[in-house]
């Protein structure tokens, strides 16, 4: 009788995965479960519901972002363009950094995700609205694959493809070239959107001062639309810094640095922090003279993912 009653509670309560026949979900705790079947005239405790769960295959899980939003057909193909240019430029001591932007954040006394150890009870404002706060943080990462080195640099402004390609610049002249010092080539893995999207003229029109700046042919491969969660960068550095920052509250740019810092893996990942200061405007367009001029040398193969910036003399 408990198990009939048990299975048309459920029945009431239960809804399935479109995509997959015979997966079930429930959204009753097993306190209610119980509750309920009480009320049906079979008494069950929460460890004889958790049994019956079991045995029903109902188990207590989390969604996980696994499907993908969409395919491209050149998919498989800039995969293994992306793997054999960084074979090609590790196996020469040539420096391969993964770039992106992590997630923007509120400075002020605002909540943030996960705990910590203290003393007392932290407080923070009960709405996050922006204008009670001190700006946004916005954290530009880049790593770098043969030495497994993090870089961070937090600024407030603008997440620009200036921003981005000064972000480069400021790693370079600081971390890169103390590594690379005969290097003369660059190889930046990046995704297809934001400050550095494939399809932006100003992102290529920053990178092309950025090659003349640092005298380095820069070569940009994109992944492949969808693909983002591919990019090293989001795996083998945000993720640590993620938990190195759970349950922090960023009352200041100082602070975010601080806890970023410490973010670190037994596997030896070492992650440095700078602040920029400097003050970028959104809405800037391409200028007439590089686009009738452009020196941005496209691959024969995926020339929209696949291409170069040479340092230009003049």
């Amino acid at each position: 009788m408990l198990e009939e009653n048990f299975l048309k509670l459920l029945s009431e309560f239960t809804a399935g995965d479109p995509m997959r026949d015979g997966v079930l979900w429930t959204n009753l705790s097993r306190s209610e479960i119980s509750r309920r079947l009480a009320e049906m005239g079979t008494s069950a405790s929460r460890h004889t519901v958790r049994k019956l769960l079991k045995k029903h295959g109902l188990g207590q899980r989390k969604t996980r972002k696994k499907k993908p939003l969409g395919s491209h057909p050149d998919r498989d193909a800039q995969f293994q363009n992306i793997a054999k240019l960084k074979v090609e430029y590790m196996d020469k001591g040539e420096p391969v950094i993964s770039i992106d932007t992590k997630k923007k954040e509120l400075i002020g006394n605002f909540s943030r995700e996960g705990r910590t150890y203290t003393q007392a009870p932290v407080d923070t404002l009960d709405h996050d609205f922006p204008s009670a706060g001190e700006g946004k943080l916005i954290p530009h990462g880049i790593y770098d694959l043969a030495r497994n080195q993090g870089h961070m640099n937090l600024n407030t402004s603008h997440d620009t493809s200036e921003f981005c390609c000064d972000s480069i610049a400021h790693w370079w002249r600081h971390y890169g070239c103390r590594h690379y010092p005969n290097a003369r080539r660059l190889l930046l893995l990046c995704d297809g959107g934001g400050s550095n999207a494939a399809n932006r003229h100003v992102f290529k029109e920053a990178l092309q001062a950025l090659a003349n700046s640092l005298g380095l042919e820069i070569r940009v491969a994109h992944y492949p639309p969808y693909c983002s969660k591919h990019n090293p960068i989001e795996h083998r550095l945000f993720s640590h810094i993620t938990r190195a920052c759970l349950g922090v509250v960023f009352h200041s740019v100082a602070i975010a640095k601080q806890f970023m810092e410490k973010a670190k893996t037994c596997t030896g990942l070492k992650v440095t922090v700078d602040i920029l200061t400097e003050v970028y405007a959104t809405g800037k367009k391409c200028a007439d003279s590089f686009l009738n001029n452009m020196k941005i040398i496209f691959d024969d193969y995926l020339p929209r993912w696949n291409y170069r910036a040479a340092p230009q003399t003049s």
